[in-house]
């Protein structure tokens, strides 16, 4: 099993996803790994709730006909010959509407990352191992409530998932191989999460769009340390066959997400609203984004690639031999000098404090309209 799955830490063990009788198994409930425990200890300190104003607030005005959610600078369209396609009264809500595929497509990541975190549960031996699943699946729920209500509140609905996206996650959530499901997630998908909330944080003008990535990066930046306690306990251990299985796959995702993850035709929805030929703009953006201009941006210590690629090198799944596939676009040795840390724990570090602080006070609530009597609590 060990070496179908490339897993060779007792706490990643599997059983087959209709084998429930596995999970049934007397011995399986007293063989807890504490490799989680701190993990699932401080699920507490960061719950929040999307339902709740007291966490987050979707109603606040935001005219997205007038106000830029994030800086042109930030959309490649608008710095190439597409911008000139649209109106000069439109390109606000142009831009808006690229970032309506943005949000689109984090909400099915998310939801991806739900049904991976459900599909985990339901083949991991470790009791500790399928708690920490069941925790993550819990807060990935809230963070597809939160970017639902987001997109609602902003747009209507969601757009449609882009073909890349929608295979890649069709692929991670079905996969019967777990090194699949936590280095396609839990490193892939979570690393360009980070990247990509760590630059909305920095750079959006909508405050409860920003609100919304604080509360969600407070619950990733745990997502993300369980690849990296995967890492820690299975790579050292990999027959050379099994890495090179292990690395080739990863590359190859990464190639795919680089190259078509944002490129034209997963925007298709939003050129024809503004009736543009998405193959006309394929040409333009490829025009005008050179590789040049994707290396320099990828200097940028929040880029979403550049934050993956460091996650897969720290890891130990990037070797020699697969160096010179990413040292194309970023100096591999300047990232191996770096600490391990994501762009986003400081930030998720500062927004726990403050969870801690509002979860204190409505317990404290709570526990004062328990404690009334019930004559009182009704006046």
């Amino acid at each position: 099993m060990a070496s179908e799955q490339i897993t060779y830490d007792a706490a990643y063990d599997t059983a087959a996803p209709d084998d429930f009788p596995a999970m049934m198994a007397v011995p399986r409930y007293g063989r807890r790994s504490g490799a989680f425990d701190a993990i699932i200890s401080q699920t507490h300190d960061h719950f929040w709730d999307p339902l709740d104003k007291a966490y987050i607030d979707f109603d606040a005005p935001f005219d997205i006909d007038r106000q830029l959610i994030m800086p042109e600078d930030q959309f490649l369209e608008l710095n190439c010959a597409v911008a000139d396609r649209v109106p000069a009264e439109k390109r606000i809500r142009f831009a808006n509407d690229l970032m309506h595929f943005s949000m689109s497509s984090i909400l099915h990541g998310e939801q991806g990352a739900l049904s991976l975190s459900a599909s985990l549960c339901h083949i991991l031996l470790d009791p500790g191992a399928q708690e920490y699943a069941a925790n993550q699946a819990r807060e990935e729920a809230r963070h597809v409530s939160g970017f639902t209500r987001y997109v609602t509140a902003r747009w209507g609905e969601p757009l449609p998932v882009g073909p890349t996206l929608g295979n890649l996650l069709t692929e991670l959530v079905t996969a019967h191989e777990v090194y699949k499901k936590i280095v396609g997630m839990q490193m892939l998908v979570e690393g360009l999460a980070m990247g990509a909330f760590a630059t909305i944080n920095a750079k959006t003008n909508d405050p409860t769009l920003r609100r919304l990535i604080q509360l969600v990066m407070s619950d990733e930046a745990f997502h993300h340390r369980f690849g990296r306690i995967w890492a820690q306990k299975t790579i050292r251990h990999l027959t050379k066959e099994e890495h090179r299985k292990v690395e080739d796959w990863t590359a190859q995702v990464f190639q795919v997400l680089l190259f078509n993850l944002v490129n034209a035709e997963q925007k298709k929805p939003v050129f024809e609203k503004y009736g543009i030929d998405w193959q006309w703009a394929r040409d333009a953006l490829k025009e005008a984004f050179t590789d040049d201009i994707r290396r320099e941006r990828m200097q940028e210590g929040t880029d979403l690639f550049r934050v993956l690629i460091k996650t897969l090198l720290h890891a130990g799944i990037i070797t020699d031999r697969t160096k010179p596939l990413y040292g194309v676009w970023v100096d591999m040795k300047e990232l191996a000098s770096e600490s391990d840390e994501m762009p986003g724990d400081v930030i998720a570090e500062e927004m726990m404090v403050s969870l801690r602080e509002i979860n204190a006070k409505r317990r404290r609530i709570v526990s004062k309209d328990i404690a009334r009597p019930p004559a009182a609590a009704a006046e």
